[in-house]
């Protein structure tokens, strides 16, 4: 069995992409103002080995800037504007700031084909660095195994979630390889609860991205997945339902 891993049932999603720039502390501060208590953010490095806050592998649909973060130095990307005058965080403001406000975070890996191993490096390096032994570690996700073994290795206290953007023969022998204690999948690809509990046979937890309707959060949750990855931290604010019991 795996180890038990506690998450709240909603998860801001690159902190709360719905109300505020994502991946920025202005969102950060808007999730926590809504009442989050995780968020999840993507993970990159720019072209001097700095991680930041992005998802996309280039600049253009995000921020000001043109071309590839991974050709980009960090004093360049400084100049990019990533929404309402909010720069591109470094993954060090970003955990300071997390920490303020007493949020979790789930870190999701976006490595670089072919080196997986310097984003996940750099990025533990700095987490490990500043997140204190007291508190409840973040969750290491990736899409990309090669992301997770390396998590592994730089971080093996640290719990790791395999994303599955479809449930492909495979995933649990590739969940057991990179050490994955949770599995963190397309909302789409669940149809019943007999397909939440396939996936978290063993133990694992199961949370899914991303749900902005709060019938679906709702039944997802009844259905025994753990967390809800949303763009609206506040989800169930927004049909009326204030319901406790789905804010655990």
């Amino acid at each position: 069995m795996m180890p038990a891993l506690s998450l709240p049932a909603i998860i801001g999603h690159r902190c709360a992409r719905a109300e505020a720039p994502e991946n920025t502390l202005a969102g950060l501060r808007r999730a926590a103002a809504l009442g989050a208590r995780w968020v999840e953010v993507d993970v990159r490095l720019t072209a001097d080995g700095v991680p930041v806050l992005l998802h996309d592998d280039t600049l253009e649909r995000t921020t000001t800037g043109r071309g590839a973060l991974a050709a980009t130095t960090l004093a360049d990307l400084a100049r990019c504007d990533a929404g309402g005058g909010e720069p591109v965080p470094t993954l060090e403001a970003f955990l300071g700031a997390a920490l303020g406000f007493g949020i979790g975070v789930n870190l999701e890996l976006k490595g670089e084909p072919g080196d997986p191993e310097a984003l996940a490096k750099a990025a533990l390096t700095t987490a490990q660095r500043l997140w204190p032994a007291t508190a409840p570690p973040p969750l290491i996700s990736s899409f990309e195994p090669a992301c997770l073994a390396a998590a592994a290795r730089h971080a093996p206290g640290w719990p790791r979630g395999l994303l599955l953007d479809e449930i492909a023969p495979g995933w649990p022998e590739t969940a057991a390889a990179v050490g994955a204690v949770a599995i963190i999948v397309n909302h789409l690809c669940l149809a019943s609860p007999a397909a939440v509990a396939a996936l978290a046979a063993n133990g694992r937890t199961v949370a899914v991205y991303t749900v902005n309707d709060p019938a679906r959060a709702r039944a997802l949750l009844s259905w025994g997945v753990a967390a809800i990855i949303s763009d609206h931290p506040d989800i169930f604010s927004k049909s009326g339902d204030r319901d406790s019991s789905m804010q655990k």
